[in-house]
């Protein structure tokens, strides 16, 4: 797709992976909108109230968007959460809510209030953002994981049936990324976030855009199942289990 000169919204902007992307598209010449649970002005990025998981949010700020900006041809939905539960203990349910509500039910929401505009105007690209643990677990997060894994499948129906539009879809597929200090001191393996965006940007730039953007980094995630991986990673991240209490 070409990066420069679009109208974004990207909601769930306001840190890490997102604000980065915002950052990159202004740098290509693109205008950006940053949607997130508080509106307050970030480095001078126009910012949008929405809380993904409240219905009547998502129509506001959609209505507020259009309305300042009738061009908008992009809108990248990446707002979510990532925790962590014992399966053992019946309490995490409320984890499991919690999750689905904002990863699941937000995308939609988000893609639900946008997709209509974009077919009226007959051009455009939706983004989603899953996650390299959509295909190989992080069994201390068991949730998050199946979330992602409902966004990929969600994604691929949506590109089906949007087919003929106009309208493109695309999917972010990061893997494990320092996006903040407590990634960074926590998992060494994380990539840099300046080194994911500069992959990043350099896929979304290509044409035609790929379904899936998938940096280096992604690959052994990505590909576990079928370069026969599988097993032997999900065993080595199940360690991350004997950190849960009583294990």
């Amino acid at each position: 797709m070409d990066i420069t000169n679009r109208t974004v919204f990207i909601v769930g902007g306001t840190s890490g992976i997102g604000l980065g992307l915002a950052r990159r598209f202004i740098a290509a010449g693109s205008t950006v909108i940053i949607g997130g649970r508080r509106n307050a002005p970030i480095d001078g990025l126009t910012t949008v109230e929405i809380d993904v998981t409240d219905p009547e949010s998502v129509l506001r700020a959609r209505d507020r968007v259009l309305a300042d900006h009738p061009d908008l041809d992009v809108v990248v939905t990446m707002s979510g959460v990532m925790l962590v539960e014992d399966l053992r203990d019946p309490a995490h349910f409320a984890s499991t809510e919690t999750t689905m509500a904002t990863n699941v039910l937000g995308t939609i929401r988000v893609i639900d209030a946008f997709t209509p505009y974009l077919i009226e105007r007959g051009a455009g690209t939706i983004i989603t953002v899953s996650s390299g643990i959509a295909f190989l677990p992080f069994p201390i997060a068991p949730t998050y994981g199946a979330s992602k894994a409902a966004v990929h499948a969600y994604t691929e129906a949506l590109r089906a049936q949007l087919a003929g539009t106009g309208v493109e879809v695309a999917e972010l597929v990061p893997p494990a990324v320092a996006s903040h200090p407590d990634i960074a001191s926590t998992n060494p393996h994380a990539l840099a976030l300046n080194d994911y965006l500069d992959e990043v940007t350099d896929l979304l730039a290509e044409q035609p855009t790929p379904n899936e953007i998938l940096v280096n980094g992604v690959l052994m995630h990505r590909w576990a199942e079928r370069d026969g991986t599988y097993a032997e990673l999900v065993a080595q991240r199940s360690k991350a289990l004997a950190g849960l209490p009583g294990r």
